[in-house]
């Protein structure tokens, strides 16, 4: 069974800031680039108010002068030439924000995307690689969920700290000049900051179980969409739409209500600092328009704090928002976790390429030669649901060129024996030998050219029948695979034979030519043992004879095969009888007819195929 590596505790927002600083390094040069476009974007402002400031206090300068008599061409000239000198300052930071805003916006979009694609490829590529088998803890559609708005959560979090930086730049730039022209106002104006930090750490509690319960609640609505699609067919037969539309909308209402509360705090947190900050506003401009009428500030200074002001007061908002942000992240951190269960902490923001501007390489050929099977062995293999069925040292094997078929009641374990063999989900013990040698991880070994697997009920995707046999394959094992799965007459009969769409799950076909495609998919690969589970089960008598007999006269098949059809057990080498989760008895046809009462009773049942 496999346990999780333990792993160091560290507090929620450490282990958020620990995991989005790997992230950060991951392209350093390009977040740099992006701390600097976006500071000079934010901070720019400042620049410009400044020079604003500058053009008054040239003319308050000049309008001093002639009130006092003393203006001449020589005295106001250096004024007016200051005065244009800051216009002129004024215009070339407002044209060149324009350049630098749209350098930052391509920088941004490169880091966003750059950082979106690496989390996705280290969460698909841990389910679809880590060794040993596990069960996904949530259903695939809730999956679908962590890959979609977590991993948008995490990049997007990112922009917290590249345009943190440029507004910790304008508000250390905007609070110095500010507060050398009146330290009090400055301080009224910094207030709100600090309240906005202790409102939003009472709050973090609740915005983190508000953001979980609206991504559960999302996660519930996307699952059932989607298995009401995968049985449309059962819906219809039942007549039970309506109360399917009723379960719906019951779902949405829940989804809704979360949805509300997540956005109704979003909005409060947004309207408290607001509000704080218009508070502050108005003090300001109350103070100040006092002290102008007493001569304690003058016009200039006024103008350069008013001008500060607005872009201070939403950096202030724009912190409130941030340490929101941070919180929500931490949830979606812990998510995408707990669906790769025992990766390593850090499994999300590990370094990978990513291939954003160029094509990946070829996957790797493995330079030595898959072992040719002699024997596979089992021995006590357990495997158990949580319902606690499933299977039980389970023990047999599998010579070279054998049919061995594993039968028995519904219910009796030989779907979960195929697939614990396979490494498909975990086992509690028991071991797996590949010609004496021991296989440590079945998921990852036992696949081409070892082994090849068809399920009872085969997955096919929205594709070309072509495609879907061949998946990666080379195309002129094509043919051979299509005429061994005696698919050819079903192909003729298609309206654009191997080109036709099978469409989602192979919708469009029936459901024996879906598990006819998938055997040839299989097929279409070289692998030294076929697994097949039941794939007969949707086929008539004289296809299933059709299919083992041309399988064995042009092939060396190695066959574990699933079923309780007569075709496949009178052809079997051996049978392996199963009740209640064990393997119970082990012989050819005619040893177990003769012995098994069990096994006298399932080839009556039978009895009917032609």
């Amino acid at each position: 069974m496999t346990t999780a590596p333990t792993q160091p505790t560290l507090p929620t927002s450490d282990k958020t800031f620990a995991l989005s600083k790997r992230l950060f390094v991951y392209r350093p040069a390009l977040f740099a680039f992006n701390l600097l476009m976006w500071g000079m974007v934010h901070a720019s402002p400042a620049l410009l108010t400044l020079a604003v400031s500058g053009v008054f206090r040239q003319l308050e300068a000049a309008d001093k002068l002639r009130l006092a008599g003393t203006s001449s061409a020589g005295n106001l000239e250096p004024l007016i030439a200051a005065a244009w000198v800051a216009v002129g300052w004024f215009a070339f930071v407002r044209v060149s924000r324009f350049g630098i805003f749209y350098g930052a916006f391509r920088a941004w979009i490169e880091l966003w995307y750059t950082l979106d694609a690496l989390v996705r490829r280290n969460m698909l590529g841990y389910l679809l690689t880590a060794r040993r088998a596990r069960r996904l803890p949530d259903t695939p559609a809730e999956a679908v969920t962590r890959f979609r708005d977590d991993v948008d959560d995490v990049a997007g979090y990112t922009e917290v700290w590249v345009d943190g930086w440029g507004f910790v730049a304008y508000s250390v730039i905007a609070i110095t000049l500010m507060a050398r022209i009146d330290p009090l106002i400055t301080l009224l104006v910094c207030a709100p900051l600090l309240l906005m930090v202790v409102f939003v750490q009472r709050l973090s509690p609740i915005i983190r179980t508000y953001r979980r319960r609206m991504r559960e609640a999302t996660g519930r609505v996307t699952d059932f969409i989607g298995e009401t699609f995968g049985a449309v067919s059962a819906v219809k037969l039942a007549a039970r739409e309506g109360q399917m539309v009723s379960h719906l909308i019951k779902l949405g209402e829940v989804r809704r209500s979360a949805a509300l509360r997540d956005v109704l705090l979003t909005e409060l947190i947004r309207g408290v600092n607001t509000n704080m900050v218009n508070i502050a506003v108005g003090l300001v401009l109350l103070l100040g328009a006092n002290k102008i009428r007493g001569g304690a500030l003058d016009v200039a200074d006024f103008v350069l704090f008013i001008g500060l002001l607005p872009r201070l007061t939403g950096s202030m908002g724009f912190f409130g928002d941030a340490i929101a942000r941070h919180r929500r992240t931490g949830v979606s951190y812990d998510r995408m976790n707990r669906l790769l269960q025992d990766a390593p902490r850090d499994q999300t923001v590990q370094h990978h390429p990513v291939y954003l501007h160029a094509d990946p390489p070829a996957p790797a050929v493995s330079a030595e030669p898959a072992q040719p099977l002699e024997e596979l062995r089992v021995d006590g293999l357990t495997a158990l649901h949580p319902s606690g069925m499933g299977l039980r040292d389970a023990s047999f094997r599998v010579r070279r060129g054998e049919f061995v078929v594993v039968t028995g009641r519904i219910g009796s374990g030989k779907t979960t024996l195929l697939r614990a063999l396979l490494g498909l989900i975990p086992s509690e013990s028991g071991t797996v030998s590949w010609n004496g040698q021991a296989v440590e991880d079945p998921a990852s070994f036992l696949v081409p050219p070892h082994s090849a697997y068809t399920a009872q009920i085969p997955n096919l995707f929205s594709d070309s029948l072509r495609e879907n046999v061949l998946s990666g394959s080379a195309p002129d094992r094509l043919s051979r695979a299509v005429r061994l799965a005696v698919l050819e007459p079903d192909v003729e009969q298609l309206g654009n034979g191997l080109d036709t769409p099978v469409g989602a799950r192979g919708v469009k076909l029936s459901g024996g030519q879906v598990q006819r495609a998938a055997v040839a998919r299989m097929l279409a690969r070289d692998a030294d043992l076929l697994v097949f589970d039941d794939v007969s089960s949707a086929l008539d008598a004289r296809t299933e004879a059709v299919l083992w007999d041309g399988l064995f006269a042009e092939t060396d098949a190695t066959c574990l095969v699933v079923s309780h059809r007569r075709a496949a057990l009178t052809r079997a080498d051996r049978i392996l009888l199963m009740e209640g989760g064990r393997i119970t008895d082990e012989g050819t046809l005619a040893e177990l007819l003769e012995r098994s009462e069990e096994m006298r009773a399932l080839w009556a049942e039978d009895g009917g195929e032609g």
